[in-house]
């Protein structure tokens, strides 16, 4: 099994499921939220391409940034925002994918001796768990959003 060639397609599956994700979405916000994190898979696969002809440069993704003004405007504009029970399934099956390539990644860490490549699967480790805790973390605005920002702890998108 060709590690890259294998690591491409996750990203590129991954990008595809965020842009239905954000085409079945109803608010903007969260639609760009989704595209961003398409985007960011977009990045990720560019960087296995790259690393692979040795040339790699790694983006970081700054969509939890983005994430916490788009939550923020949620808040401040009101209105009701509901969630389907086909949504919140859909945004749990995208916390699994995530977790799977954060395993698949560190695996590959472990695996690989040549220290651009290992380098590479950390750090795509780190995205991807940026992107599992977003997604946790909208699953839980969706559900309650005008108490998870009124939190006193608002500590739920930290930099990970």
């Amino acid at each position: 099994m060709d590690i890259f060639k294998f690591a491409i397609q996750m990203e590129q599956d991954g990008e595809q499921y965020y842009r239905q994700l954000a085409a079945r979405t109803a608010h903007p916000g969260i639609q760009g939220v989704f595209n961003q994190l398409a985007d960011d898979e977009v990045k990720h696969a560019q960087a296995i391409q790259h690393i692979q002809q040795e040339a790699g440069a790694f983006v970081e993704t700054t969509v939890l940034e983005n994430a916490k003004n788009v939550f923020q405007q949620i808040k401040d504009f009101g209105g009701d925002f509901d969630i389907s029970g086909d949504e919140e399934s859909a945004y749990r099956q995208a916390m699994e994918l995530e977790q799977k390539s954060i395993s698949f990644y560190l695996d590959r860490f472990d695996q690989v001796e040549d220290p651009g490549q290992k380098g590479l699967f950390e750090k795509l480790a780190e995205e991807e768990k940026k992107h599992y805790h977003l997604i946790s973390n909208l699953i839980d605005f969706v559900a309650s959003p005008k108490t998870w920002l009124e939190d006193a702890r608002f500590t739920h998108l930290d930099e990970y």
